[in-house]
C-alpha cells in the first residue's frame, strides 16, 4: 500500500531500504508497527552486531525505540504487543528480555509473544523483536 506512511532510520534503516526493499516502520491508521529490529549498530552503513545476547537484545530494544521515534511515536510508552524472535530461548535470554521490558516499559505490561525459530535475517543474528503501538 503505496499511500501509507513508511518510516526508516539512517544508517542500517537506509541499508535495509535501498538494498533489501523494506521500511523500519508503518503507520496504518492509529497504529505505528514496527519492523523487526535485531541488536545492530544502528549508525553503520551494513549491520553490525553487538558480541553477547544480553547485549544484543538490549541494542534491539533501543532499535525499536529509535524506530517508534522515527515514525513519529512516543516510544515504549505506546507499545501494547511484542513479539520476539529467538535462535535459541534460554534463561539468560529471557532474563534479558524481562529486564528492558521493565527498563522501557515500567508503567505497563504488554502482551508478548517469544517464539524460537532456526535462523534469522542475518547468521550471527540471534534476536528480532517486533512491536505494535498505537499511536496518540
Amino acid at each position: 500500500m503505496s499511500n501509507l506512511p513508511y518510516h526508516t532510520y539512517p544508517g542500517v534503516g537506509d541499508f535495509g531500504r535501498s538494498h533489501l526493499n523494506y521500511s523500519q516502520a508503518v503507520r496504518v491508521g492509529s497504529q505505528i508497527h514496527i519492523s523487526g529490529q535485531g541488536g545492530w549498530d544502528p549508525d553503520a552503513t551494513t549491520p553490525q552486531l553487538r558480541e553477547t545476547i544480553v547485549e544484543e537484545i538490549a541494542q534491539a530494544f533501543s532499535n525499536v525505540e529509535l524506530a517508534l521515534k522515527t515514525a513519529g511515536g512516543k516510544g515504549f510508552s505506546q507499545v501494547w504487543s511484542v513479539r520476539s524472535y529467538h535462535t535459541e530461548i534460554t534463561d539468560e535470554s529471557t532474563e534479558a528480555m524481562v529486564e528492558n521490558f521493565k527498563k522501557y516499559m515500567p508503567n505497563h505490561m504488554p502482551i508478548w509473544t517469544m517464539v524460537g525459530v532456526k535462523q534469522l535475517a542475518l547468521p550471527t543474528m540471534h534476536v528480532e523483536i517486533e512491536v505494535v503501538a498505537v499511536a496518540e
